[in-house]
């Protein structure tokens, strides 16, 4: 099961967290800087895997990628195959560049509720939904009309919102 994916920039600055399994917001933050602890203290030239067994408990691991001014963390116990966590990383920031037009920590920052919608469609409690970014693409395309078509409906008629000036 994945426990929790976090996406950082590089002075520790969570843009996008999102965990799995319930922890209160202190012990997030709490774990977001241990993660951040071990990641700005590793050498470009090692391994993107690391065992998490001291921050997360046994059995945790968390496999990273880094990107410009991103860290893109997800954390995972020992059901999930750890290349298989790195070929999911590669998918959803493969699918944010395919969304954004390549994208940035701005894009992150300004586009949240877009981001938990894209998470959602490959990730979803934990388990592993989609890996393909172009069937995840339609989708959120798909949930975005709906969005648009509902919000354009309204309640109340025009000949009465136009009767009380609104």
């Amino acid at each position: 099961m994945i426990r929790a994916v976090i996406v950082m920039n590089t002075q520790g600055k969570p843009r996008l967290v999102k965990f799995y399994d319930f922890q209160p917001p202190e012990k997030q933050q709490e774990l977001i800087r241990s993660v951040y602890g071990v990641l700005s203290e590793r050498a470009d030239n090692v391994s993107n895997f690391v065992e998490a067994d001291a921050i997360f408990g046994p059995g945790t691991q968390l496999v990273y990628k880094h990107f410009a001014t991103l860290y893109f963390v997800f954390v995972f116990d020992s059901a999930e195959n750890e290349l298989a966590m790195l070929d999911l990383i590669q998918v959803f920031v493969e699918t944010l560049d395919r969304c954004f037009k390549n994208v940035c920590e701005l894009d992150i920052v300004f586009n949240f509720n877009k981001m938990h919608m894209l998470l959602d469609e490959i990730i979803f409690g934990g388990q592993v939904l989609e890996t393909s970014s172009e069937q995840v693409l339609k989708a959120v395309e798909e949930i975005s009309k709906l969005e648009k078509s509902s919000s354009a409906i309204s309640l109340v008629p025009k000949s009465v919102s136009a009767r009380f000036g609104r």
